[in-house]
């Protein structure tokens, strides 16, 4: 029958999270990082849903246009029947995009006036409500996002914060529409757009909350979303949860933790691997600014532990440390830094026979998928609501179990958690 939906996510760990709930909710699925330069439609075989993963969230906001116009490009090409557009669950951006330029480039592409937009993913804690994120039990503005590096996101209020990104009006669909079904929410959207409203922020405190929004906006070209309203759509053309979709080969050989994330989540997790008494390896920005040849010392370290079981090699710090770090270095430049250095890492690591790899932040996994010469996962077992282990195959034809986190994702223990699933599996 062909693709029936086509995604474009703005980083690696959010399409792989986005993947995994389609996955999960039934749907064949092949992750493809960055558009395909060789081979046509043919290349991802016989699936219902293709995601285009991007390294485009933080790059300058005409990139990130060029690159999201490209994955449409190859998608539409494939037969994709709806289009979606996937960010993060805490809508990270900054007043000048990229969340509402890529939406707007992708609108007028498909000669679309109307989509939705809504973050909301309630089985990790992000949920919506009268158009204000929250992340668990607290605002957005007053979460560990308020100190992000690079997307510091001060604003809890969606219709504000993307109405600052974009050309058009932005309204919203409340949670008292969402109680009405899904009849409710398309005459909501009619009325939006009757008064000439382009995008609607979407309240969602449940899932079956993002139940009915996906039933409501079968019709639309584009969705845009975190990975939440993924659960809510592929029952549109007829598609049942599925067990066996989830299933990998067997894993094999050394296990490892590339951490680049400074998030409040992934700092809890790098706490908890340290307490376990477990070899980890900590690597310094400004150590690799002064020249010093810190992957080389991370991957002797490795040498002398892999055998004793998961080795961790992070640069994860408190807001603080973080904060001193770019004041001395840029905040640009130490991202970029620590990204080249994990990636070099886990190429070294990888060539040393580690075959599980978990890697730590949206950012990092961009950089070490595209280090590592990987073009396509399979989409395996959920690890944490988001993050699932996956399948690739490196360019020596080598298999390798990974999985990409989001840096806000996973419970304390993840690490641990990760290895432990995969044995049983």
């Amino acid at each position: 029958m062909g693709i029936r939906l086509g995604a474009i996510a703005d980083d690696f760990t959010g399409a792989t999270d986005l993947a995994n709930n389609l996955v999960r909710a039934g749907m064949r699925v092949v992750q493809l990082i960055d558009v395909p330069e060789d081979g046509g439609p043919g290349i991802v075989g016989d699936v219902d849903a293709v995601v285009i993963a991007l390294k485009s969230r933080t790059v300058p906001v005409a990139e990130a246009v060029d690159a999201s116009l490209r994955a449409l490009a190859w998608l539409r090409g494939a037969g994709a029947e709806q289009i979606y557009f996937k960010y993060c669950s805490t809508f990270d951006s900054t007043p000048a995009g990229n969340i509402g330029p890529v939406a707007e480039a992708l609108m007028d592409a498909l000669g679309t006036g109307f989509t939705v937009a809504t973050p909301a993913f309630p089985d990790n804690g992000r949920t919506v409500f009268k158009g204000h994120l929250f992340v668990g039990d607290v605002l957005l503005s007053e979460s560990g996002m308020r100190d992000h590096p690079l997307t510091p996101m001060t604003d809890s209020n969606l219709v504000s914060v993307l109405g600052a990104q974009t050309t058009r009006p932005v309204g919203l669909i409340d949670h008292t529409v969402l109680a009405g079904g899904a009849d409710a929410v398309r005459a909501r959207i009619a009325e939006l757009r009757s008064q000439g409203v382009a995008f609607a922020i979407a309240d969602a405190v449940s899932n079956d909350d993002l139940l009915r929004l996906g039933e409501a906006v079968r019709d639309l070209p584009l969705v845009t979303a975190g990975s939440g309203l993924a659960i809510g759509l592929p029952a549109n053309w007829g598609v049942e949860p599925s067990s066996s979709a989830a299933q990998l080969p067997p894993a094999s050989g050394h296990r490892a933790v590339v951490s680049g994330s400074v998030s409040t989540a992934t700092n809890g997790q790098v706490r908890a691997f340290l307490d376990t008494g477990r070899p980890a390896f900590s690597v310094d920005p400004l150590r690799i600014a002064a020249g010093e040849d810190v992957a080389g010392e991370a991957l002797a370290f490795a040498d002398a532990h892999l055998a004793e079981g998961p080795v961790l090699v992070y640069s994860t710090e408190a807001p603080d440390a973080v904060r001193g770090v770019q004041r001395r270095l840029g905040a640009a430049e130490a991202g970029e830094l620590v990204e080249r250095t994990l990636a070099e890492v886990a190429r070294g690591l990888v060539a040393r026979g580690v075959r599980q790899l978990v890697v730590a932040g949206g950012e990092t996994s961009g950089a070490v998928v595209q280090a590592l010469g990987v073009t396509g996962l399979r989409i395996g077992p959920q690890i944490d609501p988001g993050v699932p282990w996956c399948a690739a195959t490196l360019p020596d034809g080598s298999p390798l179990h990974l999985t990409l986190k989001s840096g806000n994702f996973g419970a304390p223990d993840f690490f641990s958690a990760a290895f432990a699933l995969l044995e049983t599996s």
